[in-house]
């Protein structure tokens, strides 16, 4: 009785499958299941199509312009050519011609010093004073004099200043003092060319006052000693 029974479970196990196989077969549940396989796979994104035609230079003298410069002719954006180093560009100003400039012997020089010392000593002790003997530097080319630094640290302004020369028949001369730089710049060239400064000349500058010099000039030789008296 047992083995009829399985032979049963078994006959009818195979009939149900067939049954389920024929039904599949019948609403094509197989090619569905194989077109959502293929629609679910990602496809690649489409390549980019890339545009190979040239473009045309942009027209710059089209370009609306500011008002301003309208009735100017168009800018040049042209390629400008890199000066090579070592070859210096003129910017329209003349080089010194420093031929003709005379400088003092050594002894000429010492004699003026001396006489100016000698003057410095008489001085009044109760305003500061120093001596500066000149260079060519100080009365020609650039024109600047360098003061010395513990006189300009101990009695002179801390900031930019209009400082004062007084010449020994009380003619006046601004100068701008650079404290940073401890000199005279600005206004120097005149008072020194309207005394004729030359390389040598011996000159004693006495503070009377916060910004005020007395200036006391002796010159590198006689003849000119002689024209000032």
């Amino acid at each position: 009785m047992v083995a009829p029974k399985k032979v049963n479970y078994e006959q009818c196990r195979q009939k149900r499958l067939e049954e389920n196989q024929k039904r599949m077969e019948e609403l094509k549940l197989n090619a569905l299941a194989q077109s959502l396989r293929i629609l679910s796979t990602p496809k690649p994104p489409p390549m980019k199509k890339v545009n190979r035609t040239p473009r045309k230079p942009l027209d710059l003298s089209t370009v609306r312009r500011s008002n301003r410069v309208a009735d100017k002719p168009p800018p040049s954006y042209k390629e400008i050519l890199v000066e090579p180093l070592g070859m210096r560009r003129s910017y329209g100003m003349k080089v010194r011609d420093l031929s003709n400039r005379i400088y003092a012997s050594d002894e000429d020089r010492e004699y003026a010093s001396e006489r100016a010392e000698e003057l410095h000593s008489k001085l009044q002790a109760d305003f500061p004073s120093f001596l500066k003997p000149m260079l060519i530097s100080h009365v020609s080319g650039g024109f600047w004099l360098g003061l010395p630094v513990y006189f300009c640290k101990s009695y002179l302004p801390k900031r930019d200043e209009i400082m004062t020369l007084v010449d020994e028949n009380g003619a006046e001369w601004p100068t701008k003092y650079l404290p940073r730089k401890t000199g005279l710049s600005g206004g120097w060239k005149a008072f020194a060319e309207d005394h004729k400064l030359v390389d040598g000349d011996a000159l004693v500058f006495q503070l009377i006052k916060p910004t005020v010099f007395k200036v006391y000039i002796t010159r590198v030789n006689q003849a000119g000693d002689s024209d000032d008296a």
